[in-house]
């Protein structure tokens, strides 16, 4: 196959929308202005229809990446056979002065940046751009302007490329050769829209403040652990899965990368799922990123002013959620379709979302001391109660679960779990507030109540003799890997004996060395899905819980060396190749990176513990 490893991208960004750029320096995703928007780069999913912007050097032996240290700012060194060069790419990105209480921290230029220079030799190539408008849908044209910019056009969208070396036009694509000396360099910025100064006299400014801006936010970080620079990249990749003008949080930054090869589990994660986002949100908290937290409530307050009556599963960063539909014209990733754009799991019941925002909502407010801005706090008497309205009459109701299985509904012991979780959170929220502004004391009474009958239930109901352990839904032997998660949130107590039954059977029929799966059962989809890289990180959790902390930290070690040079992870490992499958970055492996790090530093006595997966 002459499609990339996954493995191979390494991400930039700007809190609005990011790029992925292969270790040969071909830029082959990119949407535009947004995550969610279209696609102009896309040669990701299809090498031959998707458009690129691809650096052809002459000669090339060897190329070696990093990010420069607490930024976003990729640079790779690329050997050829007369000279040595580095690729510096970035989308710019400025602090605002003064922070605004609530909005973007950051003025974006929607710009993408990249600048080649020489070090030593000569070296000798060509940026060669060619954008696809809406997917590969629409008809593009390229027109070469008298001020020596390229002018793309197509489907109702522009894009504009300007080069320190000329671009001339051919066949739809813009070409900009060039033979570089040690200390020079060639210069490229495409830019988004179709009219305006491109900017390149501006790179060395751009890249100035980009670099201060991505310091700047990672010397904030509060993590002061053994593994800190893996925490702090797996941060700052979250914090590219922010969008700054709305405050939503994305999954992960594409679209159709495939879970299973071959097979159909091809999905679109740039939406902002209630549950992923909830996940970041706690991240965040525990690293000491409270804005970032405040900033995903105001997108929740925007996106549902009902203050959680109406609370859905999943949301677009704008707009309503497209209707999900097959790309029929794209090959997708090493041949693997339908690529699928929008995503049908919207309309799904997954209640344990209550549950989720609950504990977020919970951790956000601990980490401000029950003070939180006055436009959150004015609202938590009614999302507290629309919410735990929606676990007390949903309580006993089937729900398609955490994994989004597209067959009939179950009742999962994960959801349920969560529901307790979810009204133990509200009972703590509540319950912190000594006038009883936010539910009343009986209130508050009967979410303990209920609570308590839905833990009861669970342990009674979720326990099976014959599979020696806690399965997926209520009479079913099936495993389910989302049990260990339920066990980091103290829905069971990780010491308990059915709980060390639970895990010793999960590993046994989920568990492929280091990594799971996240069950066995056919679930109606093609193909064999790979392992989800998440899983593995909650069962670090589950034997740091049960005092098994050495083991924890090996197997958390051993985990950390899955990810790619630059510590990136998509969604899934292929368990025989070791590859790299789904989505990427993916914020939930990104997550549970960093909860489990703060976690096992928190059972050594240096941190306060994590209150997500």
């Amino acid at each position: 196959m002459t499609d990339r490893p996954i493995a191979d991208y390494a991400v930039i960004g700007d809190t609005r929308t990011t790029a992925l750029i292969a270790r040969d320096g071909s830029l082959d995703w990119l949407c535009w202005p947004r995550h969610d928007g279209p696609a102009l780069f896309l040669a990701l999913l299809d090498r031959d229809r998707g458009g690129a912007c691809r650096l052809v050097l002459d000669g090339l032996l060897g190329t070696e990446r990093r990010y420069r240290p607490g930024t976003n700012i990729l640079e790779t060194v690329f050997v050829t056979q007369t000279g040595r060069a580095v690729l510096t790419d970035f989308m710019p990105l400025a602090r605002r002065e003064p922070v605004p209480e609530e909005g973007p921290d950051g003025r974006a230029e929607a710009r993408v940046v990249r600048r080649l220079a020489c070090e030593s030799g000569t070296v000798s190539g060509a940026w060669i751009v060619r954008p696809t408008f809406d997917y590969a849908r629409a008809a593009g044209t390229a027109e070469a302007r008298e001020d020596g910019t390229v002018r793309f056009t197509g489907g109702g969208d522009a894009m504009r490329a300007a080069a320190s070396v000329s671009l001339t036009v051919e066949e739809g694509a813009a070409e900009a050769a060039f033979r570089l000396g040690a200390g020079e360099r060639a210069d490229l910025v495409l830019a988004h829209g179709g009219e305006g100064p491109v900017g390149l006299e501006r790179v060395e400014a751009w890249l100035s403040a980009t670099d201060d801006y991505w310091r700047e936010w990672s010397g904030r970080c509060t993590y002061r652990g053994p593994y800190r620079e893996t925490v702090l990249r797996s941060a700052l990749t979250l914090k590219l899965l922010t969008h700054a003008p709305s405050g939503g949080i994305v999954a992960a930054a594409t679209m159709g990368l495939p879970e299973a090869v071959p097979g159909n589990r091809n999905y679109d994660y740039r939406y902002v799922w209630m549950r992923d986002a909830s996940f970041t949100v706690t991240a965040f908290v525990n690293l000491g990123y409270d804005r970032e937290a405040a900033e995903f409530l105001r997108f929740l307050r925007d996106a549902d002013p009902s203050r959680g009556r109406h609370l859905r599963l999943m949301y677009a960063l704008d707009g309503p959620m497209p209707a999900e539909e097959s790309l029929d014209h794209l090959r997708g990733w090493r041949g693997t379709g339908p690529v699928r754009l929008g995503n049908a799991a919207s309309d799904q019941r997954q209640f344990d979302i209550y549950g989720e925002f609950l504990v977020a909502l919970h951790h956000y407010l601990e980490a401000v001391a029950f003070d939180p801005p006055v436009k959150v706090n004015d609202h938590l008497p009614e999302a507290l109660a629309h919410l735990t309205g929606h676990i007390v009459g949903r309580r006993r109701e089937p729900d398609h679960g955490i994994w989004e299985l597209r067959g009939p509904m179950r009742q999962i012991l994960h959801t349920k779990a969560m529901l307790w979780v979810g009204l133990d959170c509200a009972a703590q929220i509540a319950r912190s507030d000594p006038k009883h502004r936010l539910a009343a004391p009986e209130r508050i009474a009967e979410w303990e109540r209920v609570a308590e009958e839905i833990r009861a239930e669970y342990h009674a109901e979720g326990w099976n003799e014959a599979a020696g352990a806690y399965t997926m839904d209520y009479g079913s032997t099936d495993l389910d890997a989302a049990v260990l998660r339920a066990v980091l949130f103290r829905a069971f107590d990780a010491r308990s004996p059915r709980v060390a039954a639970t895990l010793e059977r999960v590993e046994a029929a989920l568990g492929t060395g280091d990594l799971l799966y996240r069950y066995r059962v056919n679930d109606g989809l093609e193909g064999e899905e790979a392992t989800f890289t998440a899983c593995a990180f909650w069962r670090v959790g589950c034997l740091a819980l049960a005092g098994r902390g050495d083991e924890a930290t090996a197997l958390f070690e051993r985990l950390l060396t899955r990810g790619n040079d630059l510590g990136l992870f998509a969604e899934e490992i292929d368990a025989e190749s070791g590859e790299q499958r789904g989505n990427v970055p993916q914020g939930f492996t990104h997550m549970a990176i960093i909860n489990h790090a703060v976690r096992l530093a928190e059972t050594e006595g240096t941190a306060r513990s994590p209150a997500d997966a």
